[in-house]
């Protein structure tokens, strides 16, 4: 092999090597520049997905935004500001009964199982009028719904009529329905239409179950729950009339059989 031949075989073999190391680095460039593309959309999605999240969190709940709401759905059959006042029974009755229940307290259900039918008969025969203010403060102890959705149904029969909040809300308490205290069962609204079908006037009222499945009242059981708070009733269920407690003889506490109610409210009625 000649000197010269050997010379270009040298100096192709450089330019061989050299074009090869060419390709290679446009290679790894190339490379970097999808990896540090995927990172920056990996880091922008993990941005945005933390700015969703933190949007998300700070959005408030249909409940808040229920509490905050200016325009309120006021059932028929209430009064007052925002509709909060919530009186049953003749317009004669000389004396008023106020009566402040939470739907999910187990107390208050204890109560109406052995004194709302004579509750309910008192007021039917006008010896007083009930006046019923609702609570929510169950939910607060274990983030909750179902004393709020309660209450909104009980808007939803009251708009059907006086005859029927009652009935219904008698039907909330009672054994049969009403669940243990950290079932929160009364947030769906399926189980208070449930409910409801065993009460006449709600049986199959396509009105009353549009309001449930709606939400129609959510808004007034906030603002009815918001009443609550400003009382200076501690818990449920309590009893006032001439703003006094209605308790039994001797004690703080609410009546839970027909006798002591009896004997308290008439104590109530003559004072």
């Amino acid at each position: 092999m000649s000197k010269r031949n050997t010379q270009e075989n040298k100096a192709a073999a450089r330019e061989r090597l050299r074009a090869e190391r060419e390709r290679q680095a446009k290679k790894d460039r190339t490379r970097k520049q999808v990896v540090v593309g995927v990172s920056v959309v990996a880091a922008l999605a993990v941005v945005g997905g933390i700015s969703y999240g933190v949007m998300q969190l700070n959005k408030p709940s249909a409940w808040e935004a229920a509490a905050d709401a200016k325009n309120v759905s006021v059932p028929k059959n209430a009064s007052g500001e925002n509709g909060t006042t919530v009186v049953i029974g003749k317009s004669d009755a000389k004396k008023t009964l106020e009566l402040y229940e939470d739907s999910r307290c187990p107390v208050c259900a204890t109560f109406e199982q052995g004194v709302g039918e004579t509750l309910a008969k008192d007021v039917e025969d006008g010896k007083y009028k009930v006046q019923y203010v609702g609570a929510t403060f169950i939910d607060n102890i274990d983030n909750g719904e179902g004393s709020k959705n309660a209450l909104s149904a009980l808007g939803a029969a009251l708009n059907v009529s006086p005859e029927a909040f009652m009935d219904y809300k008698a039907a909330l308490y009672s054994a049969k329905f009403h669940p243990e205290e950290r079932d929160d069962k009364f947030a769906k609204d399926s189980y208070l239409i449930e409910i409801a079908d065993s009460v006449d006037a709600l049986k199959g009222n396509k009105d009353f179950r549009k309001d449930v499945e709606d939400g129609t009242y959510d808004a007034w059981a906030m603002k009815m729950s918001a009443a609550f708070g400003k009382s200076d009733v501690q818990g449920t269920p309590t009893l006032k009339m001439d703003g006094k407690k209605v308790t039994v003889e001797g004690t703080d506490n609410a009546p839970m059989t027909a006798a002591d109610f009896r004997a308290a409210v008439d104590k109530a009625l003559k004072a």
